[in-house]
Parts: structure tokens; sequence; C-alpha cells
């Protein structure tokens, strides 16, 4: 496992690779099977694209996949105001799920947000049990529960969380 993660390498990107739509997409479409349609707050591509959102890839050297190799994982941090910014997009492959990818993909965007000056970081996901090991690993990472932010409004399908960094 330690080597896989040695490997990994992730970049800010601007989301031209046609691979970031396709696996995007299948986020998309795991969101909309786990949470009606009201609660379902991923971003699609042209939302990726704002210039408030910043989005990092992760990728595994594969020499079957042209450079930078293969697509294993996504964050982004979208600005809300001036110490404050929202964790979106956070997804790991689902074939690496459980390998802590997720886990070097949030730290890595958690050293982001601090070196970009921001104060706190908060986000929302699901509260059905597909979301589980993303609870369990934003737990891990001092995230605690928290009220709606930003425009969010309280909904029994979104937990809220947030944590200072």
């Amino acid at each position: 496992m330690s080597s896989l993660l040695d490997s990994l390498s992730l970049r800010l990107d601007d989301l031209s690779d046609p691979r970031i739509a396709t696996f995007m997409e299948e986020h998309l479409q795991d969101m909309r099977a786990t949470s009606p349609p009201e609660s379902v707050h991923a971003l699609d591509m042209d939302q990726l694209r704002r210039p408030d959102i910043r989005f990092w890839t992760a990728w595994l050297p594969d020499a079957t996949e042209p450079a930078p190799g293969r697509l294993v994982g996504t964050g982004a941090l979208k600005h809300l105001s001036a110490d404050h910014v929202e964790l979106k997009s956070m997804r790991a492959a689902e074939s690496l799920r459980g390998l802590g990818v997720g886990r070097a993909i949030l730290e890595h965007i958690l050293g982001q947000a601090v070196d970009l000056g921001y104060q706190r970081i908060s986000l929302e996901t699901g509260t059905l049990p597909f979301f589980e090991p993303a609870h369990q690993l934003y737990l891990r990472y001092g995230f605690t529960d928290c009220a709606p932010f930003g425009s969010y409004q309280l909904d029994p399908h979104s937990r809220y969380m947030s944590r200072t960094l």
C-alpha cells in the first residue's frame, strides 16, 4: 500500500483532460443514485471550472494510459469568504477505495487551504450508509458536525462538517 501512495502524484488541474469529465460523471451518477435530486450538491464540469474553485487530480503511473497516468482521485476547494473554504468533489477510484488515496488527497488539500490563508474548511456530504467511509475519514482529520453553511439549508439527506485550519 505505501508503494502505491509513494507513486501518487497530485496536481492542480485545469480539467482539460477528457478522463476527468468521465471520472466526474461517475461521481455525479453515484451521488444521484444515493441521494434525492434536491440533496445532490456535487458540482458538474462547468461548475468546477468557475474561478472560485481550485481542483486537484491524483494520478498513478500506468504504462497503458497517456501521461500523467491513471486518474485515481479528485478533490476541490470552493472559496466561500476570505477565511472560509468548502471541500468539494472528493472522490477516489472505486477500485482503490480504502487504500489511502482519499486520505492523500485530503491531506494535500488541507495543506493547500492553509497555504492559501484559509482558517476554516467545511463540507457537505450525504447521510446514507454509502457515505460512512467518508464520514470516518473526515472525523479522523478533525472535522466535526456543524450547522448548514453558505447557501445550504437543513436537509435530512445532508451532513455538514467543519474544522479549523
